[in-house]
């Protein structure tokens, strides 16, 4: 069964003790949480008084999503928050073997993010440190973009090379996952999909997200 993380970014920020709510009552398994700075990424999404509040009201586990500058600065509040995973861009980390270990020290699982344009093969030498690979199939920032066709054969690439070195890290990814592009995406050896406006804009949410699981 595939893993489902919804991504709160396409939730109703009006509501969302709704939202999750029925993120509560359905079937998945993570809840995806994008935390961008307007630096590393052009957009401004939301921070910890957010990540705090929806760890308190959500029962399902926090996969947290930083597309911020030096996100190792927030390693011990991540962890406070109770966040299952800590997610860090390849591109916002110099020394991202000393981030993963720190994530770990934290006790939360450790996961590297590569932008659309970043080779999976930069992840060789730490490939058998992290527990999860997020591929963005639309470049970070916003959602609801449109799904980049290359990540379909770069999500085989990463499979091979997880294989090759014996690791056990997942394959997650983000942007674009929908009914036509979802079950690729698990052919070619995704493990973990994050929906947003797909689910979140359905008129039944928990069936989609049942629909995601069953690939």
């Amino acid at each position: 069964m595939t893993i489902v993380s919804p991504s709160m970014l396409s939730a109703n920020f009006l509501d969302l003790q709704s939202d999750i709510d029925m993120i509560n009552n359905s079937e998945a398994d993570w809840l995806h949480m994008d935390v961008m700075d307007g630096v590393f990424v052009p957009n401004i999404s939301f921070g910890f008084p957010v990540l705090e509040a929806v760890a308190k009201a959500c029962k399902k586990p926090l996969d947290v999503h930083f597309m911020i500058v030096n996100p190792e600065r927030y390693i011990a509040q991540t962890a406070k928050t109770g966040a299952m995973m800590m997610n860090v861009h390849y591109e916002a980390c110099t020394h991202l073997s000393r981030t993963v270990q720190e994530i770990h020290e934290a006790g939360m699982k450790a996961g590297v993010t590569l932008n659309p344009s970043t080779p999976v093969s930069c992840l060789e030498d730490i490939i058998c440190d992290v527990d999860m690979v997020l591929l963005m199939s639309v470049n970070p920032g916003f959602g609801g973009q449109k799904f980049i066709e290359n990540t379909i054969e770069k999500t085989k690439r990463l499979r091979k090379l997880i294989t090759e070195h014996g690791s056990n890290a997942l394959i997650q990814v983000d942007g674009g996952v929908q009914g036509k592009t979802a079950p690729r995406l698990v052919a070619a050896g995704c493990d973990v999909l994050v929906s947003g406006s797909y689910v979140f804009g359905a008129p039944n949410p928990q069936e989609i997200i049942r629909q995601l699981k069953d690939l």
